[in-house]
């Protein structure tokens, strides 16, 4: 069993900051070599891709909406996964969830990932 479990969400000012982590731990076989990604679901909305980075940190992927003011990245000695997050705009604003993929690549698809966190709330307001 996997578990996955997020921190550093919170209420913020547009134009400010968030640092968003996400831990996981269980089985080591799991964690071999695994991809980790951030979505986010504001309400009444479908959960979205927000960025992704694979096994050794070579591939990074951002939706168009967050590039040049997200930045994930990843320490694997940690299980660990960072979201810094920028220059937020209340758009920014939902429920932000990490996951965990089984093998090494990174993707954008929900259905892709194995293991879920329960997600942190980012609220930033005008």
């Amino acid at each position: 069993q996997v578990q996955v479990t997020e921190s550093g969400g919170g209420l913020v000012q547009a134009g400010g900051s968030l640092r968003l982590s996400c831990a996981a731990s269980g089985s080591g076989r799991f964690f071999n070599r695994y991809a980790m990604g951030w979505f986010r679901q504001a309400p009444g909305k479908e959960r979205e891709f927000v960025a992704g980075i694979n096994w050794s940190g070579s591939v990074i992927d951002y939706t168009d909406s967050v590039k040049g003011r997200f930045t994930i990245s990843k320490d694997n000695a940690k299980i660990t996964v960072y979201l810094q997050m920028n220059s937020l705009k209340p758009e920014d604003t939902a429920v932000y969830y990490c996951a965990v993929r089984g093998i090494p690549v990174t993707s954008r698809y929900v259905r892709e990932y194995d293991y879920w966190g329960q997600g942190t709330q980012v609220t930033v307001s005008s």
